[in-house]
């Protein structure tokens, strides 16, 4: 029997999922893998919290060196998320020889390359499995399992917060404020809700993906991001009128060279596999050259999933000698292309008088920048300010859908409430 002691660097919920993980399954890790796991040393902020029914106190500390020093201790895991003092613990417990394990999407995608440069000179290990998905083994799916693919294309709703939001507005008819303090209340989104609802937790953890999933470094500033706090829940339903669902996705592409990364609500027709995803629940769509499509779902947070991501790198690492580092020699990110106007449908809703010669003027718009109307439904005036008039386009690039966009918005009495992309 190999035993392997492992500090942690945080005790949270994901720390404490992981801890219980590692406690309640330590039999069945000794029959199936040989291994007894040992937490000797775990950082917290306070010794005085309260803690999970069995979380042994003697191994709590406020002290980082006594496991980033520890020689007993061969793997680390990391759940301190944000930066810093991530960034420098991680680096820390790599010039000491110990293998990382970490779920936190923010220093990953900032610091990667440093943080495996380190862990090469080294000899160390640095696993992420718990960092884009939660429990959905997307990440070594990508590492080995596609390996025989040229993957053009990734989606995924990776954010189980707006993914609940959406799910409600939509499921139950209602705007966006009531719906997020309904999921404030439910413990389903933070206090301070921006980091999810303005896109950048997909953001970070796309960033991850694409990287591996395009074999190129796809840094988070190259990511374009917007979020949901725009949508109300009459686009929502008009959007279901022409038998779409809407979903915040994290999407990435490879086409011709150049590689597009966004995060933006989509509509996507409610017969593709990523419309019947509900609630917290996090989804993962691949379209490779020999697999074709491929989905994986479950949940993407929470303590005992994201744990169980966690635990699967530690095991891991304590199976191995040779660590597998990621490496994109034959696109390198000086040599990668990112484009910004991609091609998609749009989704827009205008408010315009009820006379004639309007609808004439704003198809002669839409036909001076190439934009082509798919459809149009014209709904019944609601109030003094206009009729809501919404159309849907073909296949249009989103630079002369703006363009068109600023030029109906400087029409008289005409006004743009809503542009959202549409994704076949």
């Amino acid at each position: 029997m190999k035993t392997v002691k492992i500090g942690f660097l945080g005790m949270g919920n994901v720390g404490s999922g992981t801890y219980s993980i590692l406690k309640d399954n330590a039999k069945l890790i000794e029959q199936r893998e040989g291994l007894r796991l040992i937490v000797k040393r775990a950082l917290v902020r306070s010794l005085d919290k309260a803690r999970p029914d069995g979380v042994d106190a003697d191994i709590l500390t406020t002290q980082p060196q006594d496991v980033l020093n520890d020689p007993e201790i061969e793997l680390v895991a990391e759940f301190l998320g944000g930066k810093e003092p991530a960034r420098e613990y991680m680096l820390q417990a790599l010039k000491n020889g110990k293998t990382v394990i970490t779920a936190n999407k923010v220093a990953l995608a900032q610091c990667w390359p440093e943080l495996e440069q380190c862990a090469r000179e080294h000899n160390a290990g640095l696993y992420f499995e718990a960092s884009a998905a939660g429990g959905i083994p997307i990440i070594r799916t990508l590492i080995s399992s596609m390996q025989a693919n040229d993957i053009d294309r990734i989606m995924g709703i990776i954010n189980g917060t707006t993914n609940y939001i959406l799910s409600a507005m939509s499921k139950e008819g209602r705007d966006y404020a009531p719906v997020l303090a309904d999921a404030q209340r439910l413990g389903l989104a933070e206090p301070d809700p921006s980091l999810d609802v303005d896109g950048m937790d997909a953001a970070f953890k796309l960033s991850i993906l694409s990287s591996l999933a395009f074999h190129t470094r796809v840094p988070v500033d190259k990511v374009y991001v917007e979020g949901i706090t725009g949508i109300s829940g009459a686009d929502i339903r008009f959007g279901q009128e022409f038998g779409l669902t809407l979903k915040l996705l994290a999407i990435g592409k490879k086409q011709d060279g150049h590689i597009e990364v966004r995060v933006h609500p989509t509509f996507i027709p409610r017969e593709h596999p990523l419309a019947s995803i509900d609630g917290a629940t996090n989804a993962v769509f691949i379209h490779g050259n020999s697999v074709g499509e491929l989905m994986l779902s479950g949940q993407g947070a929470g303590g005992l999933p994201t744990g169980s991501a966690v635990v699967s790198d530690l095991i891991y690492a304590a199976h191995t000698d040779v660590h597998q580092y990621t490496t994109f020699p034959n696109t390198p990110q000086s040599q990668a292309s990112f484009s910004y106007n991609w091609e998609t449908g749009f989704y827009v809703r205008l408010t315009c008088p009820d006379r004639p010669g309007v609808l004439s003027a704003i198809a002669g718009v839409f036909a001076r920048y190439g934009v082509s109307i798919a459809s149009m439904v014209q709904k019944p005036a609601s109030n003094q300010e206009g009729v809501p008039i919404i159309f849907l386009t073909h296949s249009s690039k989103e630079l002369s859908l703006k363009q068109a966009a600023e030029e109906l918005s400087k029409l008289e009495q005409v006004r743009v409430n809503s542009i959202i992309r549409v994704e076949r």
